[in-house]
């Protein structure tokens, strides 16, 4: 069956590497040393990514673990800076997708994401509209790898799953497309890209990035 629909990742795919800046800067405010802190901010993001904590109650419940103040202005801080270290862009697969729409496919972005990173993205960034369908996680209290999510955003586009490419920098979220049946791969720089598409002889129906 011919493509249809590209499939995009947000975060690590769109979007170039955490800001560092904001990362740091959560570290400062938290004032533990950084694998404790990579712990316990990774222990419940999919429980963000899920709908079941806001990005708020993600940062107080951070700091309960941690053993940390709970003050609500430093709840605050904290959120402000995780939604910034998630709010940047990869300027040559935005360029991409643009292309793509120009040769007739659908686009769409399929990201676990939180309240307040999205409500911050969508400050900053005008490109998300240029997509045909958005499927944030939190929205509808599903996350990557669940197959459900996937299903849903197809559906939503009107296409089949194999009719669709699916681009994720996690490995098993591109496992679980490829059990759905869609043509899947792992991003790691856009050079891999170009090399995996052609590889796939899907550079004779899409244009390389």
């Amino acid at each position: 069956m011919a493509l249809r629909a590209v499939i995009f990742d947000y975060g690590m795919v769109l979007t170039g590497p955490p800001n560092a800046e904001a990362h740091d800067a959560l570290v400062r405010i938290t004032n533990l040393p950084v694998d404790r802190f990579e712990s316990l901010y990774w222990a419940d993001r999919h429980a963000y990514d899920e709908g079941k904590l806001t990005g708020i109650s993600f940062w107080q419940k951070f700091l309960r673990d941690a053993g940390l103040e709970n003050s609500p202005s430093k709840v605050e801080e904290l959120n402000r800076w995780d939604a910034r270290m998630w709010t940047t862009q990869n300027p040559v697969m935005l360029d991409w997708q643009l292309a793509l729409k120009q040769r007739g496919l659908l686009t769409a972005i399929l990201s676990n994401m939180g309240d307040s990173v999205l409500e911050n993205m969508k400050r900053e960034f005008d490109w998300l509209d240029r997509f045909d369908v958005l499927v944030w996680s939190y929205q509808h209290h599903i996350a990557k790898p669940d197959p459900a999510i996937y299903q849903h955003t197809v559906r939503q586009l009107g296409a089949s799953a194999d009719e669709s490419l699916f681009i994720d920098d996690k490995l098993v979220n591109v496992e679980a497309a490829r059990a759905l049946g869609m043509t899947a791969i792992q991003f790691s720089t856009v050079e891999r890209l170009r090399h995996e598409l052609v590889a796939t002889g899907l550079n004779a129906v899409l244009p390389l990035p």
